[in-house]
C-alpha cells in the first residue's frame, strides 16, 4: 500500500510535509516499548518498599485504570486531530486557537523544553544503573555510559520514519522474547506463600495505607506513561481515527498484564523483605533462580529494552516542538524537515542535545521521575482532560468526533481525580517546583506575546499576526 502525505502548514512549503507509513502493529509497538522502558526494573522494588509488602500489587492496578481513564481521553483527542504535536495541538484546539488556547499550549511546549530531555536522561540514567551490574562503573563513568547513550540514539533517529518503525517492531521482539522469559521463570517457580506473605495490617485501609499507596502510585503510573505516544506521531499514522485508539488500548492492556505477572513472578519466587531493597531486581530475580549467567544474560536483554523505550520516547517527543513550530507559536527553525528523510530533523537534534547535557549533569532516577510527574500533570494531563470536558457542551463538534468515550464523562472526571491523587504524593518541594515553572512560564508567554502584538494584546480587527 502506498503512504499517504498528513497535510501540514502550506505556508512551510513541500519538505514540511510527513509520511503516513505507520500502522497498527508499528504503533503499538512503538507505544510498548516506550511504556516498558527502564521503569518497572527500577521502580517495581521502590513500589514493594513504599506499600511494605505484597499489597503493593493495588498501585499497579490503580496506575494501569489512570492509564485506561486517561487513555479514553487521549484516544478521542487523537482520534479528532491526528497531527504531529500530540498535546500542542489539542490544547490548541480545545481552548481557542486565537485565545486560550495559544497560552495553555505555549505552557506544553514551554514544560516540554524541559520536562522531555528529563524523560530521557532518566531512562539513561537507569540504563547506566543497570550496566552497574554487568561492569561496576565509578560515578563519572556511569555519566559518560548515559551521555553516550544518548547520543548513539539521536545517531539512529536520523533517518526515514518508515525505517524507524521497522526498527521499533524489532526492538519490540526483544522486549516479548524477556517478558516472556521473566513470566515463564516466575511461573514455574511460584510461591503462593511467599507472594501473600502480607505483614500485619497491610489491608488495614487507615490514612497511612492511603498516603503510601499514593507515593506508590506515582511509581507505577511513571512505569505506565507512554500510552499516548502514538499521538506525538499522529501525522504519521496510517487510519488515525483506529488505529491511534486502538493502539493506545492494546498497549496500555498487554503492559497492564506483563507489569502484574512481572510483579507476582518476583513476589513468589524471592521474600519481598529482600526484594523491596535490591538495586538490580530482575538481575537478582534471575540470579536467585538460574545463577549469575542468566542473570548476566537477561540484564543485556533489560539494557535493550532501556535503549529501545528510549528511541521510542525520543522519537515522539521531537514531533511536538516541530508542531508547535509549524503554527507559528514556537521558533520556525524547528519546523525545518529533512529535504530527503522527511522528518523533523532540528527538533530531534536539539532535544537530544538538551537530554545529554541532562544526562550527564544527574547521578540517579528516583528523584527525577517525581519532577517529571509533577511538571506534567496540571497542564498537559488535566489540562486536556478539563479542556475536553468543556468542549463537548457544543453538541455539533461532539458529532464530528471519529471516537467517543464510553460513559461520558465519567472516565475523564475519574481520571483528573486520579492525577491530583497522584500530583498531590510527588512531595511539596516538586509541586512548588511544577508551579514556579508554569508561573514563569505564563509570565514569558505574555511578554513575549505582547512583543508580537499576539493575543490577548491583539486588537481584534488586526486578524492573525505572521511569525
Amino acid at each position: 500500500m502506498s503512504a499517504e502525505v498528513s497535510q501540514s502548514n502550506p505556508s512551510l512549503g513541500r519538505e514540511a510535509s510527513l509520511v503516513r507509513s505507520l500502522g497498527l502493529r508499528e504503533a503499538t509497538a512503538l507505544n510498548m516499548i516506550d511504556m516498558v522502558g527502564i521503569g518497572p526494573f527500577v521502580t517495581m522494588a521502590l513500589v514493594i518498599d513504599i506499600m511494605n509488602g505484597p499489597q503493593c500489587i493495588v498501585a499497579w492496578l490503580l496506575g494501569a485504570l489512570l492509564a485506561v481513564l486517561d487513555g479514553m481521553v487521549w484516544s478521542e483527542l487523537g482520534a479528532k486531530w491526528s497531527e504531529a504535536g500530540g498535546s500542542f495541538v489539542f490544547l490548541r484546539k480545545l481552548y481557542g486557537e486565537q485565545t486560550w488556547g495559544k497560552l495553555f499550549s505555549f505552557l506544553f511546549i514551554w514544560q516540554t523544553i524541559f520536562q522531555a530531555p528529563l524523560v530521557i536522561a532518566s531512562g539513561a540514567i537507569g540504563f547506566a544503573e543497570h550496566v552497574n551490574y554487568l561492569l561496576p562503573l565509578t560515578p563519572l563513568m556511569r555519566r559518560v555510559v548515559s551521555g553516550a547513550l544518548v547520543i548513539l540514539l539521536t545517531i539512529v533517529l536520523y533517518r526515514k520514519i518508515s525505517t524507524a518503525g521497522r526498527i521499533s517492531v524489532m526492538l519490540w521482539s526483544v522486549l516479548i522474547l524477556t517478558i516472556g522469559w521473566i513470566l515463564f521463570a516466575g511461573a514455574t517457580h511460584f510461591d503462593p506463600h511467599l507472594a501473600f506473605s502480607y505483614p500485619a495490617g497491610a489491608w488495614s485501609l487507615s490514612p497511612v495505607f492511603f498516603i503510601v499507596l499514593g507515593q506508590a502510585m506515582g511509581k507505577s503510573v511513571y512505569s505506565y506513561l507512554g500510552y499516548y505516544n502514538v499521538c506525538h506521531l499522529g501525522g504519521e499514522i496510517r487510519e488515525p481515527e483506529k488505529n491511534i485508539p486502538r493502539s493506545m488500548m492494546l498497549s496500555i492492556g498487554g503492559i497492564a498484564v506483563i507489569y502484574l505477572g512481572m510483579q507476582l513472578s518476583v513476589l513468589g519466587t524471592m521474600p519481598w523483605q529482600s526484594a523491596r531493597h535490591s538495586e538490580f531486581i530482575f538481575s537478582t530475580f534471575f540470579e536467585h533462580i538460574y545463577g549469575t549467567d542468566a542473570a548476566n544474560v537477561a540484564t543485556v536483554l533489560i539494557l535493550i529494552i532501556a535503549a529501545a523505550s528510549l528511541f521510542s520516547a525520543l522519537l515522539g517527543y521531537s514531533r511536538i516542538p516541530y508542531a508547535a513550530a509549524t503554527e507559528g507559536a514556537f521558533f520556525r527553525v524547528f519546523a525545518r524537515v529533512h529535504p530527503t528523510k522527511h522528518f523533523p530533523n532540528v527538533s530531534l537534534l536539539v532535544l537530544g542535545a538538551i537530554a545529554f547535557v541532562f544526562s550527564v549533569f544527574f547521578d540517579r532516577m528516583s528523584e527525577v521521575i517525581s519532577a517529571i510527574l509533577a511538571m506534567r500533570i496540571l497542564i498537559q494531563f488535566i489540562g486536556q482532560t478539563v479542556g475536553l470536558i468543556l468542549w463537548h457542551h457544543n453538541r455539533e463538534r461532539v458529532r464530528s468526533l471519529p471516537y467517543r468515550m464510553p460513559l461520558f464523562p465519567l472516565p475523564a472526571i475519574l481520571s483528573i481525580m486520579l492525577w491530583l491523587f497522584v500530583f498531590y504524593f510527588t512531595g511539596l518541594k516538586f509541586i512548588v517546583g511544577a508551579s514556579s515553572v508554569i508561573g514563569i512560564g505564563v509570565l514569558i508567554y505574555f511578554a513575549w506575546a505582547k512583543m508580537k502584538r499576539d493575543w490577548p494584546w491583539r486588537v481584534p480587527d488586526e486578524g492573525m499576526v505572521k511569525n
